[in-house]
C-alpha cells in the first residue's frame, strides 16, 4: 500500500473534530440511522451497543432519531469531553502523497481522496448521475452526527442523514486488541470503504428498499446490506491503483490484511468472543466466511455490479 509521493490530496473531504468534542445541535434532517461496521442485534442498537460495549462499524439507527428525522434536542452524547478549539490542521500537513508515509491522518486523507475518486468514475461511466462526496469526521470519545450522539463503543459509523463517515481511530487498536485482527493500513482501508459503500448505497437508493429495522437473521436485508458493503470495499481495493494515488496494486499480504479485518467483525466471531455461543437468529452483518467471501467477489471482479447480495443465498 504504496502512495504516489507527488499526488495531491484533498485534505477538505476530512473534517477534524478530536479538539472540539460533540457539537451540540448539529444534527442534520433526513433517515436517522447509523451504519456501523460490525456487531450484533438489530434494529435500534445504540442503547444495546451501550450496554453491550460492542464495537462495530456498518448500519445502527439511533434510538435518538427513532428513524424519523434528526435527533430529538441538542444535547452532548455520554461521557463527551470538554470542548476544546478545533485542529484544523489537515490542510498544513496533508498536502501530497508523500506525506502519508508520515502521519496516520494524512494517510485516511489519502484513502478517502482514492475511495470517493473511484465512485466518482464509476458513477460518470454507468450513467448514474453526479456522485456526491461524502465527508469523513475524525473524532474522539464522543461526536453528535446527523443520526444522534454516539460514542467511540459505536465504532466507524456511516450516517445517511448527513451523508458523512465518522471514525475514531482508536477504533483500530480496540480491533487488534478485543478482536484479534493483525491490523494495519489495509485493515483501516477496508473499514473506511466499507463505509463508503453504504454511502453508495444511500445514493443509489438500496437503503431505501431496504428496512434496516427488520429483523435480524443470516438471511435478514441487514445482513445483505453490510455484505453488500464489504463487496463494495473490495471494488474499490481491485480500482485503487487506477484511481492516480497509489503507486502499486494493492499486494496479496495487502489483501490476506483486508481479510483478516473482515472475518474478525463477523457476526459468528464476535458472538464466540462476548457470549461463548453462536446465534445466527442474531446476526446483522453477517459471518467471517461471509464476509470474506464478499470482499473477495469484489476484489477479484472489481465490478460493483457483481456486489448483489440481494438476490439468493448470501
Amino acid at each position: 500500500m504504496q502512495f504516489e509521493d507527488d499526488v495531491p490530496l484533498d485534505p477538505s473531504q476530512v473534517e477534524d473534530v478530536r479538539a472540539s468534542g460533540p457539537q451540540p445541535g448539529r444534527g442534520g434532517g433526513g433517515g436517522g440511522c447509523m451504519l456501523p461496521i460490525g456487531g450484533r442485534g438489530g434494529g435500534c442498537l445504540l442503547l444495546l451497543l451501550a450496554v453491550a460495549g460492542l464495537f462495530l462499524f456498518g448500519v445502527v439507527p439511533s434510538p435518538f432519531t427513532g428513524g424519523q428525522g434528526g435527533p430529538q434536542g441538542g444535547g452532548q452524547a455520554p461521557n463527551a469531553p470538554p470542548a476544546l478549539s478545533p485542529s484544523g490542521n489537515l490542510a498544513e500537513r496533508c498536502r501530497k502523497g508523500s506525506d502519508t508515509n508520515r502521519s496516520e491522518d494524512c494517510r485516511i486523507v489519502g484513502t478517502v481522496n482514492s475511495i470517493q475518486s473511484h465512485w466518482r468514475q464509476a458513477f460518470q461511466e454507468r450513467g448514474l448521475g453526479p456522485y456526491r462526496p461524502a465527508k469523513t469526521v475524525l473524532y474522539s470519545q464522543a461526536v453528535n452526527s446527523g443520526c444522534g450522539p454516539a460514542d467511540s463503543a459505536v465504532g466507524p459509523f456511516y450516517c445517511p442523514a448527513d451523508r458523512k463517515v465518522y471514525l475514531d481511530l482508536s477504533f483500530f487498536n480496540t480491533l487488534q486488541r478485543d478482536f484479534g485482527a493483525k491490523g494495519g493500513p489495509v485493515a483501516q482501508a477496508y473499514v473506511i470503504a466499507h463505509e463508503y459503500g453504504h454511502h453508495v448505497q444511500n445514493l443509489l437508493g438500496t437503503m431505501n428498499r431496504v428496512d434496516v429495522d427488520n429483523r435480524p437473521g443470516a438471511e435478514s436485508p441487514s445482513v445483505r446490506l453490510e455484505l453488500q458493503a464489504d463487496c463494495y470495499a473490495g471494488v474499490w481495493i481491485h480500482n485503487a491503483v487506477k484511481t492516480g494515488f497509489y503507486r502499486v496494486p494493492f499486494s496479496r499480504a495487502d489483501i490476506a490484511e483486508a481479510l483478516n479485518a473482515a472475518a474478525a467483525v463477523g457476526d459468528d466471531s464476535i458472538q464466540r468472543r462476548t457470549q461463548g455461543h453462536i446465534t445466527p437468529d442474531a446476526f446483522t452483518h453477517g459471518t467471517s466466511q461471509q464476509r470474506e467471501k464478499w470482499f473477495i467477489t469484489g476484489y477479484e471482479t472489481g465490478v460493483p455490479e457483481r456486489c448483489d447480495t440481494f438476490s439468493g443465498m448470501v
